[in-house]
């Protein structure tokens, strides 16, 4: 068997997946109850909310792609980034879902520059705000400054789903 089902009752087949069985509800879903930096926090702090946070940080053309940039996650899970790099199938497959995810939306099929360093800026603001910071470097984030216009404050999953969905809305009406 290669397929999920999805919140909508769809099956998402991995090797025959098609822009059809991408449905913005069901990657709402998943990123809603999906828990950032694998679970381990203080408080539940979901992939949606972090992507909507990433849309507002950048100019307005990249709101769109800033909001979908982690939208493979609802098919693959958020993986640790450290886990992932060891993992190179799983790599290859998050790719292939994202260029799916991608196509369905009419994203480019690079990640912009900009959107890839707001995900970068929301690193080192969930750093600072989730009580994450031990004082251990992370070598990712030298330079890269936490955000001085948005401060986290974790949303239940529902409370996310709805912030993303009406951010989605707000956004594919201005495209």
């Amino acid at each position: 068997m290669s397929f999920i089902q999805t919140a909508s009752g769809r099956h998402f087949d991995y090797l025959n997946a098609s822009t059809d069985d991408v449905v913005i509800e069901d990657i709402a879903t998943a990123l809603s109850n999906i828990c950032r930096f694998a679970g381990h926090l203080p408080e539940f702090y979901s992939v949606a909310q972090h992507s909507v946070l990433c849309s507002q940080i950048v100019p307005a053309e990249f709101a769109f792609e800033a909001l979908l940039h982690d939208t493979a996650e609802a098919y693959c899970l958020d993986m640790p980034a450290p886990l992932k790099a060891l993992l190179p199938d799983y790599r290859r497959l998050e790719t292939m879902v994202d260029d799916l995810i991608r196509s369905a939306f009419g994203l480019p099929f690079h990640h912009s520059d900009v959107v890839k360093y707001a995900d970068l800026i929301m690193l080192a603001t969930e750093r600072r705000d989730l009580e994450i910071d031990d004082g251990t470097p992370w070598p990712i984030l030298a330079g890269v400054p936490a955000s001085d216009i948005i401060q986290i404050i974790p949303l239940r999953p529902g409370q996310a789903y709805g912030l993303f969905m009406n951010r989605f809305n707000e956004l594919l009406e201005t495209r």
